[in-house]
C-alpha cells in the first residue's frame, strides 16, 4: 500500500502519434466552378473534371499559407484537376513534387456526372430522396456500388500510410472520398461525415491497420479572427 507521503502521479498528456503512426491531413479542394445547363464540365475516366472557381482559388493560397508552416513528408493530388490546382500554392512555396493517387480521386455519379449531380439534389426528386434515406451512391443510377468506393479509397489510404511511416502527409481530395475516409474510421454511418467544407482539413492517424479520426471540418484558415480558438497544427 502506497504511504500517505507518496507523490507519485499519473498526468494527462497531449496525444501524440504512436511509433510507426502515419498522419493524413485530408483536404479537400477549394470550391469549383458552378454546373450551368448544358455546359457539362469535362470528363476525365468518366469522372466531372471542373477546375477551381475564383473563390477556390482564393481558399488554396489560404490553405498554402497555413500548410507551408507545418512539416509534410509528402503531398498526394488526384486525377482530378481541382486536386492539383488547390495544391498548387503550397507546392509553390514549399518545392514539394506532388504524388497523384488516381483511387482518392472522387466518387463516380453514374447519369449524374459532370456536373447534374449539384443540380438532381438541388431539385431533390425520388432518386434523391432516395440517395439520401439509404445514404448509398449507387442510389444514382450507375453510381458507384458503396462496397467497391469503400474498397478503393481502404486500399489507397492503407498504401499511402504503409509509405510514410512516422510522417505527415497532406492529401488534396475530394468530399466524398473525406466522408467515406471517416466513416471507415469512425465505424460510422456512411454519410456521417459528408460536408466538409472546400478548403477544409481533416486528419486521420493511420498505424498497423488502425485508422484514428484527429479532426473533422478544420477551417481556421478562413476564419482568422477566431484561429485562437482552433487547435494549431503542429
Amino acid at each position: 500500500m502506497a504511504s500517505n507521503d507518496d507523490r507519485t502521479e499519473y498526468r494527462q498528456t497531449p496525444y501524440a502519434p504512436p511509433p510507426g503512426a502515419t498522419e493524413i491531413l485530408l483536404v479537400r479542394h477549394g470550391t469549383s466552378e458552378p454546373a450551368r445547363p448544358g455546359r457539362p464540365f469535362p470528363l476525365v475516366d468518366g469522372h466531372g473534371d471542373p477546375g477551381l472557381a475564383p473563390e477556390g482559388r482564393e481558399q488554396a493560397e489560404r490553405l498554402g499559407d497555413r500548410l507551408s508552416k507545418i512539416r509534410l513528408d509528402a503531398v498526394y493530388v488526384t486525377s482530378l484537376r481541382r486536386t492539383a490546382q488547390t495544391a498548387a500554392p503550397l507546392l509553390r512555396s514549399t518545392g514539394i513534387e506532388p504524388r497523384v493517387e488516381k483511387d482518392l480521386r472522387e466518387v463516380h455519379l453514374g447519369e449524374w456526372e459532370g456536373g447534374l449531380f449539384r443540380k438532381m439534389i438541388q431539385e431533390n426528386g425520388p432518386i434523391a430522396r432516395r440517395f439520401w434515406a439509404e445514404e448509398r451512391w449507387d442510389a444514382i443510377p450507375g453510381g458507384e456500388p458503396s462496397e467497391a468506393f469503400a474498397a478503393r479509397v481502404r486500399g489507397a489510404v492503407d498504401r499511402i500510410a504503409a509509405a510514410h511511416p512516422d510522417g505527415r502527409v497532406a492529401v488534396f481530395t475530394h468530399g466524398g472520398v473525406i466522408a467515406q475516409a471517416l466513416a471507415l474510421a469512425g465505424g460510422s454511418r456512411p454519410f456521417a461525415f459528408l460536408g466538409a467544407d472546400n478548403g477544409s482539413i481533416s486528419q486521420l492517424v493511420v498505424v498497423g491497420g488502425l485508422w484514428s479520426v484527429r479532426r473533422f471540418n478544420d477551417t481556421a484558415h478562413f476564419e482568422s479572427d477566431l484561429d485562437a480558438g482552433f487547435t494549431p497544427l503542429s
